[in-house]
């Protein structure tokens, strides 16, 4: 009988429809401010893939929240090998958790969480076992993470069935939370893991924008500024590209955050999901997005504000990406992702879309969930 460890960080995520930009630390906050848990969701996402091993494999877990509820829902032989005694878990429940699981000679490991709990399971575990993250957090750099859920059970699947026998060393990364929510990237490597390597599965490293890239930038801002419609409210998305927007428009932004401008002046800076539905209830509204470089990801990832709910108001024919040909050619034909939490809604985005890659430039681009 095959093992499959499995755990999730409860609260991983739950920083970001609220407009936090994380976790950590801030997890009173974030319920304060109405933050629903997002991440044993998407793991019961990635172990629905697993159901058809159902009568051949045992899931090893953590008690509760952290792994056994969902496990025992879905009718899997399960084995709870760690018991927290703290009412709300932490950093040191995953650790624990992860060391106490992968005792039991698993033959892979699952985690639910962002880049924190990444760097949790790697002190916990290290390279002593292969393991597959199930994107889960507000900021995800490391490439230790599937695509999405659905993927990652996906490449569980597969890794059992043999079919894939290549794993790979990969970055575990992490930031700064602190200085992240003052619009400042210090991303850090921490060490690796051990993870199946399958390309077409697996996110990659989150890479920087060059400073080559700034005049660029500033042509797709001039375009879509001048390109605004009156009275039409515009959801502006994180990114440096986007950040050329406020610019020029001489408006405050946050980096790092969603900013709703209309008639080109700011309406509300930094706004929670709540927000942005309130302010686009019964008006006419756009939505613009950047991917993230290296990844190719316009929603889901440093964007959670932009929840499935805010997509299905603002509607696909109203949304505008825009992107650097630099970003474009670093995906190497790859498609631009969506990983929103809701799958009908991610396929809604799939297909080709234009996007503005300069002033009056334009190409088209598959988006895949």
């Amino acid at each position: 009988m095959k093992k499959i460890g499995f755990i999730i960080n409860p609260i991983a995520g739950m920083g970001g429809r609220v407009g936090l930009k994380g976790t950590d630390g801030m997890v009173e906050k974030a319920i304060e401010l109405g933050a629903i848990p997002q991440a044993p969701i998407r793991a019961k996402k990635a172990l629905v893939e697993l159901l058809e091993f159902k009568d051949s494999v045992q899931i090893v877990t953590a008690y509760g929240e952290m792994g056994e509820s969902i496990a025992k829902d879905l009718g899997f032989n399960t084995k709870t090998v760690y018991n927290s005694l703290n009412l709300k878990t932490s950093c040191e429940d995953t650790i624990k958790g992860a060391r106490k699981i992968i005792k039991e000679n698993i033959d892979i490991l699952i985690f639910a969480g962002g880049d924190g709990t990444a760097r949790d399971i790697f002190t916990a575990v290290g390279l002593d076992c292969v393991t597959i993250g199930i994107p889960a957090g507000v900021k995800i750099h490391s490439p230790v993470y599937a695509q999405n859920p659905r993927k990652a059970g996906e490449l569980v699947k597969k890794y059992l069935n043999g079919k894939i026998g290549q794993v790979n060393e990969v970055e575990v990364l992490d930031i700064d939370e602190k200085a992240y929510r003052k619009g400042i990237v210090n991303t850090q490597l921490y060490g690796y893991l051990n993870i199946p390597y399958e390309k077409n599965f697996t996110q990659n490293r989150k890479a920087p924008s060059p400073l080559s890239e700034k005049a660029n930038q500033n042509l797709i801002a001039l375009d879509i500024i001048d390109n605004m419609k009156e009275d039409t409210l515009y959801i502006i998305g994180p990114g440096t590209t986007t950040r050329a927007i406020m610019e020029n428009l001489n408006l405050p932004n946050s980096l790092l955050g969603v900013d709703i401008v209309m008639n080109k002046n700011i309406v509300k800076k930094d706004v929670t999901e709540k927000d942005i539905l309130k302010e686009i209830k019964s008006r006419k509204c756009k939505l613009i997005l950047t991917p993230t470089g290296g990844q190719g990801y316009i929603l889901g990832r440093g964007n959670h504000q932009i929840s499935p709910s805010v997509i299905e108001h603002v509607g696909r024919n109203n949304i505008i990406i825009a992107s650097t040909s630099q970003k474009i050619t670093s995906l190497y034909g790859r498609p631009l992702m969506v990983d929103t939490g809701n799958e009908e809604i991610d396929k809604s985005l799939s297909g080709y879309m234009r996007i503005t890659i300069g002033y009056g430039e334009y190409t088209i681009y598959p988006v895949k969930c």
